[in-house]
């Protein structure tokens, strides 16, 4: 599968409040987030796309090989799928993934810069 985007999709783009996955809003929708899909189940609804990805985010980095990346480490990125990724991503996520995300011991951070702990 290819994670290829033409330039006239560019504006449809947006990036996972969890993992900052970085891909088209249709493809949200259709395929599910590669990361986050198991907890939040994106596939088949848009409603929780909207609500859990956002269109606002800075940089972009394309990883190849995430596990031996060091800024796959530094961005807490070293054991999702390898594809794009955003730097940072604006946007709240709803209360009720970040307990999804709890009950599957999951510590939700930020990734907009304002969770500034590093592991």
């Amino acid at each position: 599968m290819s994670n290829f985007v033409t330039t006239t999709q560019y504006r449809h783009l947006r990036a996972c409040m969890v993992c900052s996955l970085v891909q088209t809003q249709q493809r949200f929708v259709k395929e599910g987030c590669p990361n986050c899909e198991e907890m939040i189940h994106y596939r088949g609804q848009a409603d929780l796309v909207e609500d859990c990805t956002s269109p606002v985010f800075e940089g972009l980095i394309t990883l190849r090989e995430p596990r031996k990346s060091w800024v796959a480490k530094w961005q807490r990125l070293d054991g999702f799928v390898r594809g794009m990724y955003a730097v940072k991503v604006s946007g709240n996520l709803p209360d009720e993934v970040i307990l999804i995300l709890a009950d599957n011991e999951i510590e939700y951070r930020p990734r907009d810069g304002s969770d500034n702990a590093r592991e």
